[in-house]
């Protein structure tokens, strides 16, 4: 029987803990935020041990930027994919992206529309990984929609990348607004505005929740 090995199992809990405080400073005062030296004083570990777990800043960030992805799958998609497809899961889905904003996840908020606004007109392996970020969350909200079309719970007419759009546009306004002026206000608007265009898109005899 193989003992595991307690250097691994201790650099692996190490690494998750740096993760853990990397996605909140990120969230809140971008990716460059990062350095080896602060995460070492904040979490009392040594600089070399932090250094020695990512090797780079560059790859500190990329880390960072998968473990928030992580994060965002656990809180943002899994539960919808507890809902059976069509109209019932594009609400969830939306749903589900507000409760993971205003509930604070990440202290900045949506972890992603911070450090795409830091890093959208740079280039390199993170504006990479960030934008790639970007277009599977893009992709999932467009596929959802198709499934949804498709099954005939929204009208065979719809515009799939043009809806998935607004409602991405509409999460993303009350994550700005709701940080910006630290009230909830957004979220109901945001709400309220999904329902109405899915509700207008739904096929007839389809029930839509009616949000706010």
């Amino acid at each position: 029987m193989t003992r595991p090995d307690g250097r691994l199992e201790r650099g692996n809990r190490t690494r998750q803990l740096v993760l853990g405080r990397t996605v909140d400073i990120a969230s809140v005062e971008g990716l460059e935020a990062l350095s080896a030296g602060r995460l070492a004083t904040e979490l009392g570990l040594s600089k070399s041990g932090v250094f020695a777990l990512f090797g780079s800043k560059e790859e500190l960030q990329l880390a960072t930027v998968r473990e928030a992805g992580r994060i965002f799958a656990e809180r943002v998609i899994r539960p919808s994919e507890q809902v059976p497809a069509g109209v019932g899961r594009v609400w969830r889905l939306c749903e589900a992206w507000l409760d993971y904003s205003r509930g604070r996840v990440f202290p900045g908020g949506c972890f992603f529309y911070g450090v795409i606004a830091e890093f959208d007109a740079r280039s390199g392996p993170v504006h990479d990984a960030v934008v790639s970020a970007h277009r599977a969350w893009t992709a999932l909200m467009e596929r959802t929609i198709e499934e949804a079309r498709t099954g005939g719970e929204l009208r065979p007419d719809t515009d799939v990348p043009q809806l998935a759009f607004e409602f991405v546009a509409l999460m993303e306004a009350a994550n700005a607004v709701s940080v910006l002026h630290d009230e909830e206000t957004a979220y109901h608007r945001a709400r309220t505005g999904i329902a109405n265009r899915l509700r207008n898109a739904s096929a007839e005899g389809v029930s839509v929740p009616r949000g706010g």
